[in-house]
């Protein structure tokens, strides 16, 4: 991939996660963090509403199947990691229901959120 292509891959990327985080308060939710980065791995978004807290992977692709099938099994479990690193940092979150979400960000259309897309 040239560095240009990644560069608009990037950029594409972060504005699919800002229509995400907007999507998501709409819903009510708080975002906690945003591109949470460890070695294990990283979350898109940390959003939480009630007692629940979610870890988002955002998704641009053309369709709601293309963006579930890449969130491939080695991924899910590098999100994993970085959740199970992030609750480690945040004592205050354990006992929280905890959630893995996709949102998929479709051309010229409304975020899709789907909510609980795998189980650990």
């Amino acid at each position: 991939m040239s560095q240009r292509t990644r560069r608009e891959a990037n950029r594409r990327g972060q504005g699919a996660e800002t229509l995400a985080g907007l999507l998501l308060r709409v819903k009510g939710y708080r975002i906690l963090a945003r591109s949470y980065r460890v070695p294990a791995g990283e979350i898109d978004i940390i959003a939480g509403r009630g007692n629940v807290i979610s870890f988002i992977e955002v998704k641009a692709r053309n369709s709601l199947s293309d963006a579930l099938d890449a969130v491939s099994p080695t991924q899910r479990r590098r999100i994993a990691r970085a959740a199970e690193h992030y609750l480690s940092q945040h004592p205050d979150m354990l006992g929280r229901d905890i959630r893995f979400d996709v949102i998929a960000v479709l051309p010229g259309k409304w975020p899709k959120h789907v909510i609980d897309a795998w189980q650990t």
